[in-house]
């Protein structure tokens, strides 16, 4: 995959081993599968003057990827037989036209959504126009000297803030008034600045709408200001650069193109380098990439040989230099560095590296519950509209009746203030004082009132407050749901990072989850030995350190006899005849095996007292036990090796060339690694060529998984079984044999495969062709079982999940037989399900007939790669995800973090249900972010997963009680607390529609002044809010029975069904109190209003109690409080009530009588359907 590489030393004029800047040119990342970096540069790297040209193959350029015509084409029908594909070609072609004919079209077509379409495209080309990429071309850098770039690049930043200083204002007002009810307040507000319009002052409209705005932007300021203080964090760490004048510390994002920075152990490497040179002797080093792809496997990468074979001093002149570069050399932004200190030149910075390309820009995510609640303010809006239309009606469009028509809209709606044109001190009550004479021809009891003709406006008090009081309830309610998420014991370390969606955690459908560090700790544990006849498991691996001390304690006196004698030692009995091996012997061949056929590499931490110069110099290091630990790229082969350790044989050093072994007797055997075949996603298999250095033994070690290695072992009746019953116990499985190989033979092989890797056509082929022809009627050793730690408790975890009716996706970078191992062992796939695993396809009819046949399978989990997706997707979405969704389970392996938001997008596209994404590492971001809930594991592999999330938590069973706890909770309280603001207004408003139908259609409103505002907030506002507090079973019992979960994805706490049942009380209780008071009342008006809000304010605080299922002593300290509030107000209402009536007898069982007949039929409505049809919960709490 690389390009050639030249390397120039020309003149040195200068002492000391400063680097000389020169020019370096980078093409930018070109649009297809990969980024392609051509590097041109003319630089002393350290010491040295020289010239290097290169060619790297970078990752994917998803940022800059072209869309694909073909993926435009029309899905083709699943319903044809595999023979109809392959014979009938019209077929081919015509259906998918004949689909489109019956598309709809013309006015239709804009109705019923093109509106719409037609929307989204113009502000995507204007998103375009504004955000249009930069053309593609060379650059220019310049080492030590990135002043001198002629091009301007990124800063090196990281960024995961939503807004900047200038779209912050316009942003945050967006997200608010795009709810019909925001809107509609804006709306009102806004007409007051018409004259015509004009009712009150502007104070009573804007001082409510402008207090709820500057909570929302007030909460969204410190959330925008937390994530600017996390990105500032990791922005400021700083950086040794190597520049002319030595080491220079700068900080992360002060980073730029062509610097050449010094990278030390444990330190995150800030931005895309190409890898110069290493201390470690070998000249390469080890990166994690937790952060990047996932995975806690750490990732060899090897330095430019050419720079990190440079002296201290450079040579007047030298032979150009030809080798080949490869992805090996490149450091990722992002990934950190794990052993040695490396030095990197600079090439991408900020969102040019791989890592931001992957990450989508986070979205604001909005409650379903919000959602729900906007489509009923619309419907409320209608009845408003149609209520006061027929109050026009019924006036018979009398003077001006568009403005009548204005004006019960917002009296209805409890926003209008209104003055009285003729006299404005009077009001509404002065004028009801007076007892003016009963008219003939109406009601002795009722008193004639100015028409609406008469009435223009009266001043009063805001009574905006009303309504709005519905987003302060909800989003204060919010607030208290994430304090009482991060209070709970039971879940310590939980963070709630978005307060706006705490509810949303109720209604989940879809879990899609990561594997590595999410439900696995990725911690190996070697569990099982199987050498066909006998198998060893963790309690009897005792046994295997008795048989390794016998072959190991003969050789040491074979050697030792040896040592007397002058006889050289002698090659291996290749040609002896066979014979039964005891089980002692078996046994060391298969942990020798196992013991010498990996890519791992001991590293010894440095002694106490070591600078970090001589630790830079290579110095001595302490080669104890204590101080030992290993590094691979697969957790698996360290467990193996550590294994091995465990039973006496332990891989002490290793290098490019060689590795020595410590036996159980403590002799150093020494081996000469003569070929190493790494480990690929193809061959599923790696091998080594390995020379005993005391008997010159030649052996060619081989190990992988069992469909790649059951057909080169030679013919046996037990690996296939043994295979499936480790599987079936959620072991990972490795299959080693070996071959002894001849200097003859290993002569010949060595020729043909140094020929194989010099051609120029074909030459992975040809190699693959060479390695294969060893590949055959190897020895079969052992069978190894190794298990992948889970995190605690995650089987009854997602047996919980299961129950409460939600579907899990596993989606993991991860290779196919890990993730299908995991996928059984954690229970993600039941014992008693069927896994279909979708072949690898790649064209259009493959995956039609892949999908044919997996539409053939009933009941069971579906298990595809990262590539047969995207060519599915590409012609048959719809199909697939439909198919997909009817699953038990899906595993999606070898996913990248584009693909894993590309499913979450389409499950909420076609599924049209609440998604939840979980994750640990930097990989998982832009799953969790395109979410409706995004939630974050902070553990071994960052934060960053954490950071970006909504709710990070620190274990994965911690999911189990957010959900069933905290998310049932706060959506059935949420749903509970709207329903019943909404009560509040529609009894205020069906009180104010008798009121005004009694008195001839007069638009005038029944109270005003601080009886509202005191309704709205002081009176009624703490027992509503106590709503929070609510719960029907005890958390224990919740996650006893994940079932009361199901429940809630249907939506009934809160439907046009429960919303019209409480208009139905409200109307009830409305009549039931305005008429009441008016039936009851004597003479004077006053008392109207006395008895009538009086028992108002108690109707609602009994309604509290009866939505209540769970008491909770702030909610009795809530009702007595605003009882009690009321009740010391009433000496300063003089203004509106009569103090001597309110203070008899009459007037309290007038109030008593109003209020029993209001709620006495619904306590015992609520009694009979509590008895005649239970909820599912009363029968677990009773």
């Amino acid at each position: 995959m690389g390009a050639g590489v030249r390397l120039r030393r020309s003149h040195v004029s200068r002492a000391g081993g400063a680097p000389i800047p020169r020019t370096l040119q980078v093409s930018e990342p070109q649009c297809g599968s990969g980024r392609d970096v051509n590097v041109q540069t003319r630089s002393t790297d350290l010491s040295g003057e020289h010239g290097l040209s290169q060619k790297l193959r970078f990752g994917s350029c998803a940022r800059y990827q072209l869309e694909d015509e073909s993926a435009h084409l029309d899905e083709m029908p699943l319903m044809m037989s595999e023979e109809g594909f392959e014979n009938d070609e019209s077929d081919y072609h015509t259906l998918p036209r004949a689909r489109i004919i019956q598309r709809k079209r013309g006015l239709e077509w804009f109705v019923c959504g093109g509106w719409k379409f037609l929307c989204t495209s113009c502000c995507d080309w204007l998103i375009n126009i504004c955000q249009r990429k930069r053309e593609l071309k060379a650059r220019t850098v310049w080492l030590g000297y990135p002043e001198k770039c002629e091009e301007k690049h990124p800063r090196n930043s990281i960024k995961n803030q939503k807004y900047n200083v200038f779209t912050f204002i316009p942003g945050v007002l967006y997200e608010q008034f795009k709810f019909f009810l925001n809107l509609y307040f804006l709306v009102v507000s806004c007409s007051q600045f018409v004259p015509a319009l004009k009712i009150g002052y502007l104070y009573t409209y804007w001082a409510p709408l402008g207090f709820v705005l500057a909570v929302t932007i007030m909460r969204e300021a410190i959330d925008e200001f937390r994530r600017f203080q996390r990105d500032k964090e990791v922005n400021s760490q700083l950086y040794s650069k190597l520049t002319v004048r030595g080491k220079v510390q700068v900080k992360s994002s002060d980073i730029q193109v062509g610097d050449l920075i010094i990278v030390e152990k444990n330190q995150r490497i800030p931005s895309d380098m190409v890898f110069l040179r290493t201390s470690e002797k070998a000249g390469s080093c080890f990166i994690r990439t937790d952060q990047l792809d996932g995975e806690t496997d750490w990732k060899l990468k090897v330095a430019v040989s050419c720079t990190q074979r440079l002296p201290a001093l450079g040579e007047d002149c030298d032979p150009p230099i030809h080798e080949s570069l490869s992805i090996e050399n490149t450091l990722w932004a992002s990934t950190i560095v794990a052993s040695g200190t490396v030095i990197g030149v600079v090439i991408y910075t900020g969102k040019e590296t791989r890592s931001v390309m992957n990450t989508s820009n986070p979205k604001n995510k909005v409650g379903l519950l919000d959602l729900e609640l906007n489509q009923l303010t619309k419907a409320l809006f209608v009845a408003l509209v149609a209520l006061s239309v027929v109050m026009v009606t019924l006036q018979g469009f009398v003077g001006p009746w568009y403005r009548n028509l204005f004006r019960f809209l917002l009296l209805f709606s409890y926003i209008i203030p209104i003055r009285c044109k003729k006299d404005e001190k009077s009001n509404l009550l002065g004028v009801a004082r007076t007892r003016s004479p009963v008219p003939s021809g109406s009601s002795p009891r009722l008193l004639t009132l100015p028409s609406s003709g008469q009435v223009s406006s009266l001043p009063r008090p805001p009574h905006l407050l009303t309504q709005m009081v519905l987003r302060v309830n909800l989003d204060m309610g919010k607030a208290a749901y994430g304090w009482m998420i991060m209070k709970d014991e039971s879940i310590p370390g939980t963070v709630v990072r978005t307060s706006t969606i705490p509810e949303g955690l109720g209604r989940l459908v879809y879990l899609l989850t990561d594997k590595t560090g999410t439900l696995t700790q990725n911690e190996m544990v070697f569990k099982r030995l199987h050498l066909g006849t006998v198998s060893y498991g963790a309690d009897t691996m005792d046994e295997i350190q008795s048989h390794l001390r016998n072959p190991y304690s003969q050789m040491q006196s074979q050697a030792s006899g040896n040592a007397t004698s002058s006889t050289p030692p002698r090659k291996a009995q290749s040609s002896a005849p066979k014979v039964r091996k005891s089980v002692s012997s078996r046994v060391h061949e298969a942990v020798k095996a196992i013991a010498l056929c990996h890519n791992v590499t001991p590293v010894y931490e440095p002694r106490a007292g070591v600078t970090a110069e001589a630790e830079y110099a290579e110095a001595d290091q302490d080669f104890s036990d204590g101080n030992r630990t290993y590094q691979a790229a697969s957790p698996d082969e360290v467990a193996l090796v550590q294994w091995t350790e465990s039973v006496g044989l332990t891989l002490v050093s290793r290098d490019l060339a060689s590795m020595q072994l410590r036996t159980p007797s403590g002799q150093i055997l020494t081996y000469c690694i003569l070929q190493m075949f790494p480990f690929t996603s193809e061959s599923k298999r790696m091998g080594v060529i390995i020379r005993d250095e005391s008997t010159a033994e030649i052996t060619f070690y081989m190990k992988g998984a069992d469909v790649a290695m059951s057909s080169i072992v030679q013919y046996n009746d037990w690996l296939e079984e043994e295979c499936g019953n480790m599987a079936r116990e959620g072991l990972r499985t490795l299959v080693v044999a070996k071959r002894a190989l001849t200097e003859e033979q290993y002569q010949d092989f060595e020729s043909r495969y140094s020929q194989a890797k010099l051609s120029i056509h074909d030459r992975a082929l040809k190699v693959a062709a060479v390695v294969e022809s060893l590949e055959r009627e190897m020895e079969l050793l052992c069978l190894t079982g190794v298990e992948d730690q889970l995190q605690a408790d995650v089987r009854p975890t997602l047996e919980m999940l299961r129950n409460a009716g939600i579907k899990i996706w596993m989606l993991t970078g991860d290779k196919l037989e890990t993730a299908t191992c995991i996928a059984k062992s954690s229970h993600l796939v039941s014992r008693t399900q069927d896994i279909h695993i979708f072949r690898p396809v790649t064209s259009r009819g493959e995956a039609h007939l892949e999908l044919n046949a997996f539409r053939r399978k009933h009941d069971c989990a579906l298990v595809i790669s990262g590539d047969s997706l995207e060519v599915c997707l590409k012609y048959y979405e719809h199909e697939l995800v439909e198919l997909a969704c009817q699953c038990p389970a899906v595993v999606c392996c070898r996913c990248s973090p584009t693909q894993k938001a590309h499913i979450v997008k389409l499950l909420q596209r076609h599924a049209g249900r609440r998604t939840c994404a979980i994750g640990d590492g930097g990989n998982d971001v832009s799953m969790i972010q395109a979410a409706d809930c995004g939630i974050g594991i902070e553990g071994k592999e960052g934060r960053q997963a954490s950071l970006a999330a909504d709710f990070s938590i620190t274990q994965f069973k911690h999911i189990g009680r957010l959900l069933m706890v905290h998310g049932r909770s706060s959506y059935k309280r949420s749903a509970a607390l709207g329903q019943f603001v909404m009560h509040r207004g529609l009894i205020i408003s069906t009180m104010q529609a008798v009121f005004s139908s009694v008195f001839y259609f007069a638009s005038v409103p029944l109270y005003q002044g601080f009886l509202m505002v005191g309704y709205a907030t002081l009176y009624t506002m703490f027992p509503v809010f106590s709503l929070v507090l609510d719960q029907d079973v005890q958390p224990e019992m919740a996650m006893l029975y994940p079932e009361l979960y199901k429940d809630l994805t249907k939506g009934r706490s809160l439907s046009f069904k429960t919303f019209l049942i409480w208009v139905l009380i409200s109307i009830y209780q409305g009549g039931i109190l305005m008429y009441g008071a008016l039936l009851l009342f004597e003479s004077e008006f006053v008392h109207v209003v006395a008895i009538s809000f009086t028992a108002l304010i108690l109707t609602e605080l009994l309604m509290v109690a009866l939505t209540v299922r769970t008491w909770h002593w702030l909610m009795a300290v809530a009702e007595v409080l605003s009882l009690g509030c009321y009740v010391a107000s009433l000496a300063f209402l003089n203004e509106y009530f009569d103090l001597a009536f309110i203070t008899t007898v009459t007037f309290v069982w007038k109030v008593s009588a109003i209020t029993v007949v209001s709620c006495l039929p619904l306590y015992v409505l609520k009694y009979l359907k509590r008895k005649l049809s239970p909820p599912s919960y009363s029968k677990l709490t009773s």
